[in-house]
């Protein structure tokens, strides 16, 4: 008997020292293991960081202009230090109130929360620290597999051994969702109280800290009750820990909450167009990866001014408002750094959003004209330049079909007319006989000097653009009059960051001298003319119908033809170009349509500079101005009529003096002859 009892105990002894050992084994290789995963997590470095974010387009004064949301959601990241502090306190009392203290995984709350389940027969508490929920949020999918979960495990150790507290509170900050479409504190801050995340106040801060938990249960939009209530027991627990004092805490239970207005329909999109090619440029010629845009949380900061682009869309949209089927493009640039400050392609972006103002080529007209008469300055013309402007027929050659240009309305001097007249009066026959004398691949390779990147012929009708460009090129070549011969090429973006300030992008693109900047000068001179009605006399200069308007030195040149309407001139700071036409390609209405693209132009010109100061263009060296009787292009007299400052290259100037309106002024190489003489004289 003593025997078996003896058997029974030294069994049971052994059966306790087994799994005593079973036991010591599997403690050793779960310590072992977490101390590989521990090693593992130290060696793999940071988790990326991956979660979807709001890219944010901006104008240059920094103002938000645009939004590219991932799926539509509205998310911003902001640093810790630009977050209210009463919401990170707020956040950290009610979600996880030994944040600092613990390493990613409270156990002490782990065993609270298992017990509290226990007794409720369900779940009833959460035991994930701010970590871990950060961590699930990297994730982005909630699912309940064990492999998600693990992995979670995973990221939290790895976030807090390789992240400060106060990086993985930021992060958490910005990627918690807080109802309504709305992902991170900056988002809820300006949709629950339209203001920034660090102006929150401590009872918005309270309520906003209380909706994680669940944002569709404790939405103050849908169940305000609930909310007031879980903003009660926020500030309970923000009394609790010494945060705040009790009445701080009833002072904020009781403050009536001022909540921003949702609007059911989205504001109005700013410079559409001009986002569309913001757009197209980051994916076709900085080639940024998509997914960057989309998701990245870039800040795009482009050159847009706001103040111009709301002019130039009023302006297009009175001048054309009573005629439904005509369209209309501007762009408005800086010439000094080819920044686009405004941009229009079409009357109504919803209606149609193709961009007329860069995707479109239409027959720019006269308005290529004034690279024609640079490319004669080039090639020994000056202002006074005289050709015959007269009904002509031009003979092609063999095999091909004569070639006869007409002037506006059949209008022509019958006489010789200076290159000054013929630019102003935008005559015709004297472009076509200059293109025919320089050679038309000369006006080609001028235009590509010019940046104009369309495709060209050298043939006659060149010289009165028969072939298609776009606005912005257009505008773009005008530049490089107003700003002295450099090229720049058209300027959208200026920098970009990644979410954490890091300038991925940055434009310093320098602009060529291309031009002479004396012959650059001159033909600005000679665009004044356009607005000069004392440079003819028998029919007005193409821009006198909104001379008038101008209040400041301006330089321009209008163009047309059966089908298109242009208008393109420039002050010292802004190069502005404007087309009107059909996009079907329907003829213009010549009383009607044809001075739309002239008073846009003249009207947005004069209030978009109207807070800028007056300057006038700037006369480089070897330069000289003289006053020239317009209608022959020779030095005035005090007897001619009429007296107009025109600029030449030094040493192109005219010598002598216009002998039309009697008391002829001798040239200073007559004068020197006949004082020479004189002296001899009286020496004698």
């Amino acid at each position: 008997m003593e025997k078996g009892q003896h058997q029974k105990r030294f069994f049971k002894k052994g059966k306790r020292a087994f799994f005593a050992k079973l036991a010591l084994v599997a403690g050793g290789f779960m310590f072992a293991s977490f101390l590989g995963l521990l090693l593992a997590a130290r060696m793999m470095g940071p988790p990326p960081i991956l979660v979807p974010q709001t890219t944010i387009i901006h104008a240059n004064d920094g103002s938000v202009i645009g939004e590219v949301k991932p799926s539509g959601q509205n998310r911003y990241w902001v640093p810790l230090n630009k977050i209210s502090p009463a919401l990170v306190n707020a956040t950290v009392a009610i979600e996880d109130k030994n944040f600092y203290s613990h390493h990613g995984f409270d156990f002490k709350r782990i065993a609270g929360a298992i017990l509290a389940d226990i007794k409720a027969g369900g779940k009833v508490q959460g035991a994930s620290t701010i970590t871990q929920q950060y961590a699930r949020n990297l994730f982005l999918t909630h699912d309940k597999t064990w492999t998600r979960k693990l992995m979670e495990a995973f990221y939290t150790l790895r976030l807090e051994m390789n992240y400060s507290k106060k990086e993985i509170l930021e992060g958490y900050l910005n990627t918690i969702y807080y109802g309504h479409g709305a992902y991170g504190i900056q988002s809820a801050a300006e949709y629950y109280f339209g203001k920034e995340a660090k102006d929150l106040t401590l009872p918005e801060a309270a309520m906003i800290a209380g909706i994680p938990k669940g944002p569709e249960y404790y939405s103050p939009f849908s169940h305000l009750e609930r909310a007031q209530q879980r903003q009660a027991t926020i500030l309970k627990a923000m009394q609790k820990r010494g945060i705040i004092s009790k009445l701080d805490a009833v002072s904020a239970r009781h403050a009536k909450l001022h909540f921003h207005e949702q609007q059911a329909i989205a504001p109005p999109k700013i410079a559409p167009y001009f986002q569309d090619e913001v757009m197209r440029i980051l994916k076709s010629k900085l080639n940024l990866d998509p997914k960057l845009i989309d998701f990245g949380g870039l800040h795009i900061y482009t050159t847009l001014d706001v103040n111009m682009q709301e002019k130039a869309e009023q302006e297009v949209d009175e001048e054309l408002r009573k005629n439904a089927d005509i369209q209309a493009a501007l762009v408005a640039m800086d010439p000094r750094n080819g920044q686009v400050k405004a941009l229009v392609g079409g009357k109504d972006y919803e209606e149609s959003p193709f961009n007329r103002a860069t995707q479109a080529t239409r027959a720019p007209g006269s308005t290529f004209k004034p690279f024609l008469y640079y490319s004669a300055l080039e090639n020994g013309y000056t202002p006074s330049t005289s050709i015959r402007s007269e009904p002509t027929t031009f003979a092609m050659g063999t095999g091909s079909q004569e070639y006869e240009p007409h002037n506006f309305n059949n209008r022509y001097a019958y006489d010789f007319i200076t290159l000054a007249q013929a630019l102003a009066l935008s005559d015709n026959i004297y472009a076509v006989k200059t293109n025919l004398f320089l050679g038309p691949k000369k006006l080609v390779k001028t235009a590509h000097k010019f940046g104009i990147k369309s495709p060209l012929a050298p043939i006659p009708s060149l010289a009165l653009g028969s072939k298609g460009t776009s606005v912005l090129e257009m505008t773009n070549a005008y530049n490089l009059f107003a700003n002295g011969g450099k090229r720049f090429d058209p300027v959208f973006i200026t920098k970009i960051t990644d979410h954490s300030g890091k300038v991925i992008y940055e434009n310093e693109k320098k602009g060529k001298q291309v031009l002479d900047r004396r012959k650059a000068f001159v033909m600005t001179g000679l665009l004044t003319g356009t607005f000069d009605e004392r440079l003819n006399d028998y029919t007005k200069v193409t821009g006198a119908s909104i001379s008038k308007y101008l209040t400041r030195p301006a330089a321009g040149k209008s163009g047309s033809t059966p089908n298109d309407s242009w208008m393109i001139g420039f002050t010292p700071q802004l190069t502005t170009g404007v087309w009107v036409g059909y996009d079907q390609g329907r003829i213009l209405d010549p009383v009607r349509d044809s001075s739309y693209s002239k008073k846009i132009w003249v009207k947005f010109m004069e209030h978009a500079l109207e807070d800028q100061p007056v300057l006038s263009f700037k006369k480089p060296k070897g330069v000289v101005a003289v006053k020239v009787d317009p209608a022959n292009g020779k030095r005035a007299t005090k007897n001619c009529p009429v007296k107009r400052l025109t600029y030449y290259v030094k040493g192109t100037e005219p010598k002598d003096y216009c002998n039309e309106h009697g008391g002829h002024k001798k040239s200073k190489h007559q004068k020197k002859k006949e004082k020479s003489w004189f002296r001899k004289l009286f020496s004698w």
